[in-house]
């Protein structure tokens, strides 16, 4: 424990990102990185993380990228009062050139 809370809680954080996005986009790729420490000490984040994530599903099919980020959005609804500070989107369409290669 530190003063935080638990020393492992990002790891039970981006467990319920990870969740909540398969239950919501059935992603055919995911990737989610914890960015916390980069922000340390952030005003106002209260113990909630930074996060990055990366995301491919066919969800996203014709879909600005307002539309996407704010299905992700949605789908991380729960987790903005016990987890999340701020999370950064990139949300592809499996038909997209970046889609079939490594997301940056």
């Amino acid at each position: 424990m530190n003063a935080r809370g638990p020393v492992n809680a990002p790891v039970r954080s981006v467990a319920r990102i990870e969740q909540a996005l398969r239950e919501q986009l059935s992603p055919e790729r995911l990737e989610i990185s914890d960015d916390s420490a980069a922000h340390a000490g952030h005003a106002g984040a209260g113990g909630r993380g930074h996060f990055r994530v990366r995301i491919v599903s066919t969800r996203f099919a014709g879909l600005s990228a307002v539309q996407r980020h704010r299905l992700v959005n949605a789908a991380l609804a729960p987790l903005w009062e016990t987890d999340l500070h701020a999370v950064s989107i990139t949300a592809l369409s499996p038909d997209e050139p970046a889609a079939r290669g490594q997301i940056r």
